[in-house]
């Protein structure tokens, strides 16, 4: 029997529909989304895996990012979701609309991307 020995490509990258690198950068730019002392290490753009694009095998899209500490998003996946939105008092998928509405850059993403609307993403309507 033969045994592949090669590294497998374990973390491939987001397809163009889901990638949004401007609206990363611009996040980090941003305060932490939970907002108290507790903050440190750096604000990150954490992705919502709850945010509707998210499956097996498949990355959940830029756009459902919030920025947060570094120790935030390190509880956001210790704690997981729910636990996470509770202690914190965050909504994370509509803060995450929010940011993206808010971002500079969305309009021209979207006319690129052929998207329009956050539900667009979703498939929900709020």
């Amino acid at each position: 029997m033969k045994i592949d020995t090669r590294p497998r490509h374990r973390n491939s990258p987001r397809p163009a529909e889901k990638s949004a690198a401007g609206f990363l950068q611009w996040l980090r730019g941003r305060n932490c989304a939970v907002n108290n002392h507790d903050c440190k290490w750096g604000i990150e753009a954490a992705h919502v895996d709850h945010g509707g694009d998210k499956g097996m095998g498949s990355k959940a899209s830029d756009r459902f990012a919030i920025p947060l500490c570094g120790w935030h998003h390190d509880k956001q996946h210790v704690w997981g979701r729910k636990t996470f939105e509770l202690r914190t008092g965050v909504d994370m998928l509509g803060l995450a609309a929010a940011y993206w509405k808010a971002w500079p850059g969305r309009a021209k993403w979207e006319a690129t991307h052929g998207l329009t609307t956050f539900e667009d993403y979703t498939g929900s309507r709020s």
